[in-house]
């Protein structure tokens, strides 16, 4: 019977275990005692920067509030005594001022938290002090290696702690010292280029396989940078002499590092490791991995450094064993073998955790940990070390498990677990808490739940109690949920999977024990979810254009939704060029900035739905970049830029502009253009010419902006290449000829001081060519005969050479006037409009120069109607000589009209002597249509049309046909009329009628051109309208106004200068005398009649002035002469007659305005003056007066 009372307890104690695992999982509230439990402490190795406040951290819970105190180095640490260290209240978390001596302060921490129910140990702190010592001050001789061999260079930096990252430098002595300003530029340290060949160990040492010469140009230089100060230390640099005194020999590897033939390594698991295999040799070795003897599997694993290096981020048992690097070249190889051996620190299998019990319960707890070795279980209460057996009954310690029966308050306390081996250790706190409590649900309780249908609910239930309470969730209190879509969690939460519409509802949580029982209402809402249905869209437009990104969803009507927009994860600004139409972003005028992912969040109080659109816009590309000349020649140049950012459309090409030094600044010309996927390009240039280069980039969208000009380039010089073009030669007088050519622009001439040198000789002849040299662009040769063949040819030559010749061309010598004239002209075949003209040819000899053409003058000398006046301008028109028959029509003439012609014979400077000039008549053709066609309405019934004869009759006009119809009809009506009718009336039997007239003249040839034209739509409102009294015109009426105006005007001046100036000096006038005087001018009065006189003598012809004074000085002067010439025409003799003439009251004389002269008609000057007078302005104003 023992064993089956031992099976039953064994079965009993699982059952048991299954419990004590529940309860550890139950939430204890503050309000419960409960020993002290350390919830944060800093790590085990504690490296601090001294320039900061050191801190070591230890915070804790307890009910009640737990003591902190330190121990330091095993010893107990007084804080209070310390004035450089202090605590935070209510908790255990030192800090250290230690500005003096901060190293004191490095060793090991441990911080102990007690109250009533226990006391926990933190684990130990190893606090180090972060340094950043300097290197020792040396002397370092420079380095002596021959060409070829292996160098180490050794950095040996300082230990840290922490261990510092290693950087190599060159012309690291250039930066030491840097006197400003003395120096002009700054010091540059260029990192240490590192390949195959050179390369930095795991150590810090920099290897050379084999040194080149041109490692000596430099020094060298070890850098640490320290991560917690961040400063960097360097080493004295040190420099290396490449001697070469001993020829380069070619030699099999040999290991740098690691040295021999094996070696072996021992790695944490977990922790990274690293494999270095550095080898020297000519040439550089190849170095290749192989482990166990087998390919190597790199997927865990980084292999760096040229394969120099093998990295394990995270090493595990799997990465142990051998690992062989070989180093291999065309001369020999060597290998060397790693093994490597995993261990592993202590790590958790299941750590112990609290445990709250009700007397008399069963519990364990477990302290379980691997590692390699296997670490060795210490079990403590409450600091101290439990004995086997333990002095606390009910109580079994085994191993790494402490099982406890029929709990009692004694039991209370806080048990440490440590697991060690010797590559670390482990420490845990857990406490056993015995007391009686009856069941609650904690605080703060949850009584209402909304979930998305489809989702996960989870209906809280915190609960509390000792012992541990029973657990029921229930809905609207019916039965027990458990199973299918429900489970609830040892926490007390129930959790509903994929809940639907039904599971509306209230939901009854329920905690029980022997103590007590509590009970909680949860009331559960299941809403719609929410969906996008119109998500934005990946987007790419071109700069300046709109977008819109739509967003719409569909929510459950009982939940409010807000729309927010994010721009690569950033809260978007909604401003002038964004808005929102409803859930719709709307970009206007889009630009580079505004490209990105654009996030529409739909929010409600449940959930969030997300749709992320792409944005790209379009632009044109960036201007490239770093324009860098480069392999420069005499006729070309190497251009390498940096492409600009493409904006989302590629680049399909580029264009190179050139600059050159032409004076004119920014004068940029396209040089040639190259494929888009190009940065580097030859250039093919002219010689000596200064360039400045530029790039501009082009895609879909347009043309980048120029980037920035190239340096200055100049290309070398060269003779010219360039061959003068539209060479000639041209005779300007009858002995000369002018050889010319275009001349050669700036780029053609590749090189100083450009020259023409001209050949030239007969055509034909045995002579020697002859040549000259000039800068300009043509060249005069004199003393040669008239139009004489040469043939000419020209070549460009400056400071570098000659260019190449051009072809060889005919130019002749000046011409001269021909001597001979055209024969025999005459005509034939004549028609009313052109005439055919013959003429015999001239002898090639006299034309003197080259035959251009034959030039006939003709031009109408009268019409044959002899009332007819014409236009006797000279016309001309030139015919090509083609055959020995020469001839040629004359078109464009007027028929029946006299023509008078002669014809010359011209070459290309010159025309010859005129032929005989013939006569020659056309006969008669069809006229013009007749001028001046009217049609006009006189009366209601009768439509009247006139018109004038042709203004080119062409003949004898013989008549006029008149053809008139209804506009809308198809049938024509024809009058004709004699050569004197020229008017036609037509009665109108409807006033809405209207005609199309058209009209043409005849000749006894036939009938000539017609004119058309449709009578206008008249009516008996328009009829009445064109007969309306003119006075009643407003047109009319505004002229009659403005005359009025004028007439008033001038009789206001009239009045006012016969008020001023109106009196004659009668008395005066009795004495004659023989000289005329003015007596008018001394009492200022103005005679008009003068004026009129003076006009009228200068309006007189000049012929006829003469005429008159020959005759007045042929007469005799006699007093009356005298009066005729100096008296007004106001004069009494003028007016006397032997009759008395009245005066007025004031002298004046009457008869002026009312009395008659008897002049002869005979008398010429009076004649034209009365004829003046007529026409004078003044005249009216006179009368009128």
């Amino acid at each position: 019977m023992p064993l089956p009372v031992t099976m039953g307890l064994l079965v009993r104690s699982i059952l048991l275990l299954s419990v004590w695992q529940q309860l550890s999982a139950i939430e204890v509230p503050l309000e419960v005692k409960q020993p002290p439990t350390i919830i944060k402490q800093s790590l085990k190795d504690h490296v601090v920067d001294a320039g900061t406040n050191m801190v070591i951290e230890c915070e804790a819970t307890a009910t009640p509030r737990p003591i902190f105190s330190w121990r330091r180095n095993g010893k107990y640490f007084n804080v209070a005594l310390d004035s450089q260290v202090t605590m935070r209240r209510h908790s255990g978390t030192l800090e250290i001022y230690a500005w003096a001596n901060p190293e004191a302060y490095e060793g090991e921490y441990q911080c102990v938290v007690t109250n009533a129910l226990g006391i926990a140990y933190s684990n130990k702190i190893f606090l180090r002090i972060s340094k950043a010592p300097l290197w020792p001050k040396e002397v370092l001789e420079p380095v002596t290696v021959s060409v070829g061999h292996p160098l180490v260079l050794n950095c040996n930096p300082p230990p840290g702690p922490p261990k510092p990252e290693i950087y190599w430098m060159s012309k690291c002595s250039s930066g030491r010292p840097f006197n400003w300003p003395h120096r002009p530029h700054p010091p540059v340290i260029l990192p240490v280029k590192q390949d195959r060949r050179v390369s930095m160990g795991v150590n810090g040492d920099l290897y050379f396989s084999n040194v080149y010469l041109n490692d000596s140009a430099t020094d060298y230089c070890c850098n640490a940078r320290f991560p917690y100060k961040n400063i960097i230390q360097q080493k004295t640099p040190v420099i290396v002499r490449v001697l070469t005194t001993r020829m380069l020999s070619e030699a099999a590897p040999t290991l740098l590092s690691p040295a021999g033939k094996a070696s072996s390594q021992t790695v944490l698991q977990g922790e990274e490791f690293l494999l270095e295999c550095i080898a020297a040799g000519i040439p550089t070795p190849v170095i290749t991995w192989i482990k166990d003897g087998g390919d190597l599997d790199t997927t865990n694993m980084k292999v760096k450094n040229y394969n120099k290096l093998l990295q394990i981020p995270k090493a595990s048992i799997q990465d142990a064993g051998e690992y062989t690097c070989m180093a291999q070249n065309k001369i020999g190889y060597v290998e060397h073998t790693i093994t490597v051996r995993v261990k592993a620190a202590p790590f958790w299998l299941e750590k112990p955790t609290n445990l709250v019990l009700a007397p008399e319960e069963n519990a364990r707890l477990v302290c379980q940990a691997d590692g390699n070795p296997r670490p060795t279980i210490h079990w403590f209460i409450n600091g101290d070390t439990i004995e086997n057996p333990p002095s606390v009954p009910n109580m079994e310690v085994s191993g790494d498990t402490i099982n406890f029966h029929s709990v009692t308050v004694a039991h209370n306390g806080v048990y440490q677990c440590n697991a060690s081996n010797q590559y670390g250790y482990l420490f845990a706190n857990a406490y056993i808490n015995v007391l009686h409590a009856k069941s609650r649900i904690l605080k703060p309780r949850v009584t209402q739940v909304k979930v998305i249908e489809g989702k996960c609910a989870w209906l809280d239930c915190r609960y509390f109690g000792s012992p541990k309470p029973d657990l029921r969730w229930s809905k609207h209190g019916l039965g027990n949920l458990e199973g299918n879509r429900f489970q609830v969690h040892s926490n007390g939460t129930l959790q509903i999977k994929v809940t639907r519409m039904e599971d509306q509802g209230t939901y009854l949580c329920v905690v029980s024990n022997v103590a007590g029982r509590d009970e909680n209402e949860v009331k559960l809402e299941v809403k719609k979810a929410t969906k996008i249905v119109k998500r934005p869209e990946h987007t790419e437009v071109v700069r300046g254009t709109d977008v819109r990104f739509d967003c719409t969803a569909e929510h459950d009507t009982t939940v409010d939704i807000t729309t927010t927009w994010l721009k690569n994860k950033q809260f978007l600004y909604i401003g002038w060029r964004l808005s929102l139409e409803k859930s719709t972003l709307v970009i206007k005028n889009v630009n580079r900035r505004d490209e990105g992912n654009y996030t529409c969040i739909i929010k409600t109080e449940l959930e969030q739905n997300t749709a992320t659109a792409q944005l790209l816009v379009k632009d044109r590309p960036d201007p490239p970049t770093d324009l860098v000349l480069s392999q420069p020649y005499e006729r070309s140049v190497r251009l390498t830029w940096t492409p600009g950012d493409s904006n989302n459309s590629p680049i399909k090409e580029y264009l190179v502009q050139y600059d050159e030094d032409d004076w004119l600044p920014f004068n940029w010309k396209n040089l040639s253009s190259y494929p888009g996927n190009l940065n580097s390009v030859i250039l093919q240039l002219s010689p000596f010419i200064i360039y400045e280069f530029r790039v501009i980039a082009i895609n879909d969208i347009g043309m980048s902006k120029p980037s920035h000009s190239s340096d200055v380039f100049r290309t070398g010089g060269a003779p010219p290449d360039a061959i003068p073009k539209n060479l000639k030669g041209v005779g300007s007088w009858r002995n000369n000829m002018k050889i010319s050519w275009e001349k050669l622009n700036n780029r053609e001439w590749n090189g100083p001081h450009l020259k023409y040198l001209v050949w030239w000789k007969r055509k034909d002849s045995r002579e020697e060519w002859k040549n000259a040299t000039t800068m300009w662009c043509y060249y005069n040769i004199y003393d040669t005969d008239i139009f004489t063949a040469y043939e000419l040819k020209v070549q460009a030559v400056n400071d570098f050479g000659l260019g190449p010749e051009s072809p060889v061309v005919i130019g002749y010598s000046g011409e001269d006037r021909p001597t001979a004239a055209p024969l025999n002209l005459r005509v034939s075949m004549i028609e009313a409009t052109e005439v055919k003209v013959h003429w015999d040819p001239v002898p090639q000899k006299s034309i003197m120069g080259a035959l251009k053409e034959y030039k006939v003058y003709f031009w109408r000398d009268s019409s044959r109607l002899r009332w007819l006046g014409v236009s006797r301008a000279v016309k001309t028109r030139a015919f090509e000589a083609s055959g020995p028959l020469l001839s040629g029509t004359l078109s464009g003439l007027m028929p029946y009209s006299n023509y008078k012609m002669y014809i010359v014979v011209a070459n290309n400077r010159y025309e010859g002597h005129p032929s005989n000039t013939i006569e020659f008549s056309t006969p008669e053709g069809t006229p013009t249509a007749p001028r001046s066609f009217r049609i006009q309405q006189r009366h209601l019934d009768t439509i009247w049309v006139d018109w004038d004869s042709p203004a080119e009759p062409n003949g004898i006009v013989t008549g006029y046909k008149l053809t008139y119809r209804t506009v809308n009809a198809t049938e024509d009506k024809v009058e004709k009329f004699p050569p004197n009718t020229t008017s036609f009336s037509l009665p109108r039997y409807d006033r809405y009628t209207r005609y199309r007239f058209t009209i043409a003249a005849r000749t006894s040839v036939g009938e000539g051109e017609s004119y058309s034209e449709e009578s206008p739509h008249y009516t008996t409102e328009i009829y009445a309208r064109d007969q309306v009294d003119l006075s009643t015109q407003g047109w009319v009426i505004g002229v009659m106004c403005a005359v009025a105006l004028v007439v008033l005007i001038l009789l206001v001046v009239c009045f006012i200068k016969r008020s001023r100036g109106g009196k004659y000096p009668v008395r005066d006038k009795k004495a004659v005398t023989l000289e005329p005087v003015d007596d008018k001018e001394e009492e200022g009065s103005f005679d008009y009649r003068s004026l009129e006189r003076i006009s009228r003598v200068t309006t007189i012809p000049y012929s006829a002035r003469r005429e008159e004074e020959t005759k007045v000085g042929r007469g005799q002067t006699t007093a009356d002469t005298l009066m005729k010439r100096t008296e007004s025409d106001d004069s009494l003799v003028d007016y006397a007659d032997g009759r008395e003439i009245e005066f007025n009251e004031d002298g004046s004389f009457i008869g002026q305005y009312t009395g008659h002269k008897d002049r002869d008609d005979r008398d010429t000057e009076f004649s034209e003056g009365r004829s003046q007078d007529a026409h004078s302005p003044m005249s009216p104003i006179y009368s009128f007066a």
